[in-house]
């Protein structure tokens, strides 16, 4: 499986890197620690139907998650952007299982369809 190709650090200057390391970072440390930390973990935004279909079906199945929500379509763009480039997703929701991120809203209907999301929380999947 091929990577997303990221630009390289030596071809970056010292103040692109501090700004770099510095986006957002009390947002992305947030969110880094959470996922970390809870087995289930959903980060979305207000007003966005995917999030609210995606947590739907948590507690549909069941499943007690931790939610992080940033923003709605009018505010706090910048924190999720942080967040999709610490990621590499480029949209809400992200789901985490077990530090793991799983994808979004269709991602996470299919794992539960398919049991492979039980089983990553069950440790079945490591």
């Amino acid at each position: 499986m091929s990577t997303r190709p990221l630009l390289a650090e030596q071809d970056t200057t010292e103040h692109v890197r501090q700004a770099q390391s510095s986006f957002e970072r009390e947002i992305v440390d947030e969110v880094r620690r959470t996922v970390e930390r809870d087995p289930l973990v959903v980060v979305g935004m207000a007003q966005n139907p995917f999030v609210k279909k995606v947590r739907r079906a948590l507690q549909d199945a069941g499943l007690s998650f931790t939610y992080l929500e940033y923003g709605s379509y009018l505010g706090a763009w910048r924190k999720r952007l942080a967040i999709k480039l610490w990621s590499g997703w480029p949209t809400f929701p992200q789901v985490y299982v077990k530090g793991v991120l799983i994808g979004g809203n269709a991602e996470t209907v299919e794992a539960l369809a398919d049991g492979s999301l039980r089983k990553r929380l069950d440790g079945e999947d490591d």
